[in-house]
């Protein structure tokens, strides 16, 4: 239960760092209100995985879940570059995540 608590923080921190660049400083109520609360939602999901896995690797693998998502999310939805650099560098980190859990 405690990797499906992570992975659910996980999406929570793609789905708020996506929200953050429409708050537009958090100038905007209703993006930054949902902002908040993506945050919050996935803060406690993670502190819900920390029950049962070791600290480094909750934090390893939330980083990795949400800075991977957040980069895809980026090049299929806002334009950003998808070279291949780029995504060698995602599948790097995703491989990481995926030893991580792996040796937990």
């Amino acid at each position: 239960m405690a990797w499906i608590w992570l992975t659910i923080a996980g999406g929570l921190e793609i789905l708020w760092a996506v929200l953050l660049k429409y708050t537009e400083g958090f100038t905007r109520l209703l993006p930054s209100l949902a902002t908040v609360a993506a945050m919050a939602v996935s803060f406690y999901c993670m502190s819900r995985a920390l029950q049962l896995l070791p600290m480094g690797t909750v934090y390893a693998v939330w980083v990795g879940i949400g800075a991977a998502g957040t980069a895809l999310w980026g090049m299929a939805m806002e334009g950003e570059p998808a070279s291949a650099g780029r995504i060698l560098c995602l599948v790097l980190i995703l491989a990481g995540v995926a030893g991580l859990k792996a040796t937990s």
